[in-house]
């Protein structure tokens, strides 16, 4: 590390950060892309799927254990950095072309030399920083780099989140499992198909929607995967995505706490940060397999929790990222591909940010992305 690098954001008290809901502009969703059964980009819709409910939601019988052994993995030592959201970004350089450049020729694979915009990331990012303020047991670690005068950001494991994965049991890995399964019997390929649960589960296969929003000052593009389109698109109309999660049945007071305390927090932040109005959880016994089904509709979730002690609040998740985007802007200042800063927290402590050496291990802009002149 270099010396006197350091650099913190006092993270508390909460209470700061309890004041007016900032301004948050409605996320529009300006592309897409697929990850196909190689975990290679698709410049296209291929892997979305729409949501086929079914007859009775209240009366289900989904085994999600089925097909377990035999499933096709998706390779975790090969972290997928941003590499895929870049693709898409420098292979669509009209979406972030400003009046000016769009009468200027440009050619695919090509980027100008900024994308007008502050923030770049995955969606994932952005849910486990609003949840932050509310976090008792999982940090994080997350690099940057300021770039063209944008600030592109990348989360790394924790030595924590590096040895669970490391150590994770079979029950653990078929418990992740359920949640693939699980949208194998409410999708289709097509909006009038059939659910097929008997392909195998390939997890390298997936569908990303990319967004653009703001947050107060910060203009924010970022990629999240998504579960499934509720219905066709009308001419010049977004798509209208769907959510689905898997949650053991609630039978006691206790898991009803930490449902409503950590779980949902967790929900909301990931499909509000899209614009998903709706998520689709089957309810499971021990066994995996699921009973029922219930619909949340995510703008509803907070009052779920406002009668908690100690409720989490979705004015301070936003106004604590809003201040959190502040503090990046004012700390890294230098514009250089080669400087990362790696900003890491711990629950109960502030966040500390430090620049790191040359040639760091979290360096994680691409050749192709940095000299877009490169094949892709």
């Amino acid at each position: 590390m270099a010396q006197n690098s350091e650099k913190y954001f006092n993270l508390f008290p909460n209470s700061k950060y309890d004041t007016d809901f900032p301004y948050f502009r409605r996320p529009t969703e300006i592309g897409s892309f697929s990850q196909d059964s190689t975990r290679q980009f698709v410049s296209s819709r291929q892997q979305m799927k729409y949501y086929i409910p079914p007859e009775d939601p209240n009366d289900v019988c989904f085994d999600l254990k089925i097909g377990y052994k035999d499933y096709i993995r998706k390779d975790e030592s090969k972290p997928d950095l941003l590499d895929d959201l870049l693709r898409w970004i420098i292979s669509n350089p009209s979406v972030f072309a400003v009046k000016s450049d769009k009468t200027k020729e440009q050619t695919e694979n090509n980027i100008p030399q900024g994308i007008n915009t502050d923030f770049v990331c995955w969606r994932g990012l952005l849910t486990r920083l609003l949840c932050t303020p509310s976090q008792t047991s999982e940090g994080w670690k997350i690099a940057i780099i300021r770039f063209r005068d944008t600030f592109f950001l990348c989360e790394f494991d924790t030595k924590k989140n590096a040895e669970f994965k490391k150590n994770r049991t079979g029950k653990q890995d078929e418990m992740c499992y359920w949640g693939w399964k699980f949208e194998q019997y409410v999708t289709a390929g097509t909006q009038n198909g059939t659910p097929d649960t008997n392909t195998l589960v390939n997890t390298n296969e997936g569908y990303c929607t990319v967004v653009r929003s703001r947050l107060n000052s910060h203009s924010l593009v970022y990629g999240g995967e998504v579960d499934a389109a509720i219905s066709e698109a009308g001419p010049g109309k977004p798509y209208q995505y769907v959510e689905f999660k898997t949650n053991m049945e609630i039978e006691t007071q206790k898991q009803d706490f930490s449902f409503r305390r950590y779980k949902l927090i967790k929900w909301w932040a990931q499909s509000f940060l899209v614009g998903i109005t709706q998520i689709v959880a089957g309810f499971r016994d021990r066994d995996g397999i699921v009973h029922r089904l219930e619909n949340f509709n995510t703008l509803d979730i907070p009052s779920i929790a406002k009668n908690l002690r100690d409720p989490w609040k979705p004015n301070v998740c936003f106004n604590f990222l809003d201040q959190f985007l502040t503090f990046i802007k004012q700390t890294i200042v230098t514009n250089n591909h080669s400087v990362v800063h790696l900003l890491e927290w711990e629950p109960g402590c502030d966040v500390r940010c430090q620049r790191l050496e040359p040639n760091s291990q979290y360096a994680f802009l691409p050749e192709w992305f940095i000299n877009p002149s490169n094949e892709v």
